[in-house]
């Protein structure tokens, strides 16, 4: 099995993009394949040397290694004699119209009740033609002659699906300043690097009718194509650019772990639960057969909810090095059970061992002036909550949340959080004290 990932670089990896990478590096690896990480960067306008380093840094975040890699900018003798080849068997036909012309004969097709495809014209042009053309200073742009039916395919997550050629119009593999199109070079190189499945979106259903008709037409070759439904909002509506435009980069500054999104972008559309998994278990379990027909639903609110699981998973050798200087193993554990993401650490950190702002409590001032009176001298032991409470529930005769959540508001400044009683050793005396005090004033 060989199996690739063909990123333009022209922006940073989204979601979407991620997705189809995790899906491709999980496949191979389950079956023992070659990854192939392929940069489509013949848009020399838009492509860009820092974005290719950042989808390679993004990717390694993810946890995804890859075998080889290929540029598609330093292949182009390759596409040039292929395309030759499909010159000389008539498949690759020069054009001379421009796009207003184009758009004229679409407009008087509708106008006939005929669909908008492409007319051949060209196809009728004389040698004599062609050289006035020429002579006029006009460059031919390249089509590519469909074949006049339904290509079909046993597709690897959908099911038979079949793409009608002849009601779609030749497309242009080779623009007129010599650029070669996607659907051109991607083919090539699959041909090429061997390439045996191609496993990408389900909005590629109608380039891979063209391609494999573009596949026959250069020699042929047993590739198989699969399809994973497209990615839709909470709600089931269309994916909006907005969350399609979630960079991963993005999300790491946010605090997602890469393992809670590989964990959950690789069953999402599964109907697995997304618990949290490192690469191997993924891998194992990976199987296009389990994935639905339907659009998969990116919840934001559930990956969450898997990167809180991943990082109460963590020990603190783990992430040391992320946390703020100073902090130790004790208050690692004291509130990783609270994290959903890991920046919410800093505020944690200020609670123990910076400032906050305490809240004015209305009506507490006199139990919160009897729990600094109750408070224990130093030194503290690991008993020193239990001490407090005990002796401010027999001094104020409260209990339950009359008795807590004064003590947490005013010492944390929120009204959830770690435990207190591995937060107030971490805190010290003094700093509690002053929190109690202006909470009281």
């Amino acid at each position: 099995m060989r199996v690739r990932f063909a990123p333009s670089p022209t922006g940073y990896l989204h979601v979407g993009n991620a997705r189809i990478a995790l899906a491709n590096a999980l496949l191979a690896r389950r079956h023992g394949g070659h990854f192939l990480l392929r940069f489509d960067d013949t848009d020399v306008a838009r492509s860009r040397a820092e974005y290719e380093a950042a989808i390679e840094q993004d990717l390694r975040w993810l946890g995804i290694a890859w075998d080889q890699t290929l540029r598609q900018s330093e292949r182009l003798e390759l596409y040039r004699a292929a395309a030759d080849r499909l010159i000389a068997a008539g498949r690759l036909y020069p054009c001379f119209e421009s796009e207003e012309e184009l758009r004229s004969k679409r407009e008087q097709r509708r106008r006939i009740g005929k669909p908008p495809i492409y007319d051949r014209a060209m196809l009728r042009m004389t040698a004599a033609q062609r050289a006035t053309a020429e002579a006029n200073g006009k460059t031919p742009y390249w089509r590519f002659k469909l074949s006049d039916k339904s290509v079909e395919w046993d597709d690897l997550v959908l099911g038979r699906r079949a793409v009608k050629l002849t009601a779609m119009s030749d497309p242009v593999l080779i623009r007129a300043d010599g650029t070669p199109l996607y659907s051109f070079t991607s083919v090539v190189d699959d041909l090429e690097t061997g390439i045996t499945h191609v496993l990408r979106g389900e909005d590629h259903i109608s380039n891979t009718g063209v391609q494999i008709d573009l596949i026959a037409a250069l020699g042929g070759g047993d590739i198989k194509f699969g399809h994973l439904p497209l990615l839709m909002d909470e709600e089931g509506g269309k994916l909006s650019k907005r969350l399609d435009s979630i960079s991963l980069r993005g999300l790491a500054r946010d605090g997602i772990e890469p393992r809670a999104l590989t964990s959950y972008l690789a069953r999402l559309g599964s109907g697995a639960e997304p618990v949290p998994a490192d690469m191997a278990q993924l891998a194992a379990e990976f199987d296009l057969s389990r994935f639905g027909h339907a659009p998969a639903r990116f919840d934001g609110g559930q990956l969450r909810t898997v990167n809180a699981k991943v990082l109460h998973g963590l020990e603190f050798e783990q992430v040391r090095e992320r946390l703020p200087p100073g902090a130790t193993a004790a208050f690692w554990n004291a509130v990783r059970g609270n994290l959903d993401m890991m920046n919410e650490v800093r505020g944690w950190w200020d609670v123990v061992s910076g400032d906050i702002v305490a809240p004015m409590i209305e009506g507490e001032s006199a139990f919160l002036a009897e729990a600094l009176g109750c408070l224990p001298a130093e030194p503290w032991t690991p008993r020193v909550w239990s001490d407090w409470i005990e002796a401010l529930k027999q001094r104020s005769g409260r209990k339950g949340r009359a008795l807590f959540a004064p003590l947490r508001l005013a010492l944390t400044g929120e009204d959830h959080g770690p435990e207190l009683a591995a937060l107030l050793p971490l805190m010290g005396r003094a700093r509690v004290a002053e929190r109690l005090r202006d909470a009281a004033a």
